[in-house]
């Protein structure tokens, strides 16, 4: 089969979170299976083009943007090793930016002609050098209007005939909704902005346009496919939802399993896989003396590596800590986010200096080193459409203590000590007792010499790798692009 991923971000090309992770890993792996792939982002300031050898594919094509033609230039990478060829659109007014998306201050004004732009050029492209697609798979809002531009303004078009589209939510609290003078951008015709299409509160909302006339919608766990569909974890869009219920299919993100592998990552201070764990308090020990805690192999060492914000539970662990703290653990904080949860961990590490290492920065190795050398990773989120951090712990030999919600709910499972089944410990009620009452549980487990060597294994030996997803999403494809052209949409 042929496939066109269509992100805003992608690894190693450009990234502010974990959508560029998936796209980009998501992509390989597909096209590990022998399928063709191609995809398309926009060229950003980041993107070198010089240091990335890019090939110029098309040097002056016209892109529709309301009543206005704009002129773009849209360069291409190949991949040798995963036979992938990116395609970026360049237009240095849009894209050459500091951020992908916005500064401190809040959005690029101009994000809905960015990204307008952006989709057309896609579509335009494909015209332009006559690629053949089965599917074309769109990833948030950035994306969201290709699915209706298939059925109304390129649906004559030869090269799209016989195309399928699955839109992919990655987190749903990001919409893409726009004001009522975005409509004549799009091109589409006002009749497209009524409440059972493109409108939502009085705006228009790209992501909107996607789960509607996409052929499938998928999210990033099969847990997360039922939440958005409730009240509580619409976002305001249950009623969309319940309308594609049918089309809506749950499949779990992975992780790269050599770009997380303790074994062979030479930032740790001591590489272990599961058959040397014993080498993990190493990494403790480090740890530890990095933050100023005392060396102490039977204090528990607990970790939180987040965005700083009410999404991932924030709210209810500030209250926790103080007690979390006095059952007798360290803990250690990485992550960035809204400044008032910065100005409160700064204050709690003044409290408890000799028991707390906070850190209010991004700082990808010493993500890995806490991976590696913390006990237990607390994710008390209040929703969390996957989460990459339980998986990435599993395979660090840290054992996650998760709220059951979205996709931790998916992958983490209560650990029985009499059983010796389960990888994690998880709490249901979003509250500040519940997490301190699951924290307790795995404390007393942490304490059991029998049974906490039974669930680091348990741990270690779950298989989170994309390989597993990619199957289901190749599943997905062929399933679409045997249905008739006529129920597109449907």
């Amino acid at each position: 089969m042929k496939v066109a991923f269509v992100a805003s971000e992608m690894v190693p090309f450009a990234k502010t979170g974990g959508l560029a992770d998936v796209t980009g890993t998501l992509c390989r792996e597909i096209a590990s299976l022998g399928h063709d792939v191609v995809a398309f982002l926009p060229r950003y300031k980041s993107i070198d083009p010089q240091r990335l050898e890019l090939k110029v594919e098309i040097k002056r094509l016209s892109i529709p943007v309301g009543s206005e033609n704009e002129l773009c230039r849209v360069l291409s990478y190949q991949d040798d090793k995963s036979k992938i060829r990116v395609y970026l659109v360049d237009h240095p007014e849009f894209y050459c930016r500091d951020e992908l998306y916005g500064t401190g201050l809040g959005d690029y004004p101009d994000n809905d002609r960015r990204f307008i732009y952006f989709q057309r050029a896609v579509l335009e492209t494909i015209k332009a050098k006559n690629i053949r697609l089965d599917v074309i798979h769109c990833h948030d809002w950035q994306s969201g209007l290709i699915p209706v531009y298939l059925k109304t303004l390129y649906r004559e078009e030869p090269v799209f005939e016989k195309v399928k589209t699955v839109l992919s939510i990655h987190n749903l609290g990001y919409q893409g909704n726009f004001p009522p003078d975005s409509m004549p951008l799009t091109g589409l015709d006002w009749d497209q902005f009524k409440m059972d299409r493109l409108e939502f509160y009085g705006k228009v909302s790209f992501l909107k346009a996607g789960i509607l006339d996409a052929d499938a919608v998928a999210t990033v766990s099969e847990r997360y496919a039922e939440e958005i569909q409730t009240k509580e974890f619409s976002c305001g869009m249950d009623g969309v939802f319940r309308r594609r219920h049918d089309k809506i299919y749950g499949i779990l993100n992975g992780i790269d399993p050599d770009e997380w592998n303790p074994k062979e990552d030479y930032d740790l201070v001591a590489r272990y896989d599961g058959t040397s764990l014993e080498k993990k308090k190493e990494n403790k020990r480090a740890l530890q003396r990095e933050n100023r805690l005392e060396e102490n192999e039977a204090t528990p060492l607990v970790g939180v590596i987040s965005r700083l914000a009410d999404q991932k539970g924030i709210d209810i662990l500030l209250p926790a800590l103080e007690t979390i703290l006095d059952m007798g653990c360290q803990f250690v904080l990485l992550g960035t986010g809204e400044e008032r949860y910065h100005h409160l961990l700064r204050e709690f590490a003044k409290k408890r200096k000799s028991q707390t290492g906070i850190h209010i920065v991004f700082d990808s190795k010493m993500a890995k080193r806490m991976y590696a050398g913390c006990d237990m990773l607390l994710l008390p989120s209040y929703y969390e459409p996957c989460g990459l951090g339980q998986l990435i712990a599993l395979r660090f030999g840290t054992i996650p203590v998760v709220r059951a919600t979205g996709g931790l709910a998916d992958t983490i499972i209560e650990f029985d000590p009499k059983k010796g089944t389960g990888n994690g410990f998880r709490f249901e009620d979003y509250s500040s007792e519940a997490l301190v009452a699951a924290c307790q549980r795995a404390l007393k487990i942490y304490t059991d010499k029998k049974a906490w060597p039974k669930l680091l294994e348990n741990a270690v030996a779950c298989d989170f790798s994309w390989t597993r997803s990619a199957k289901k999403y190749v599943e997905l494809y062929r399933e679409l692009a045997e249905r008739p052209v006529k129920e597109r949409g449907k």
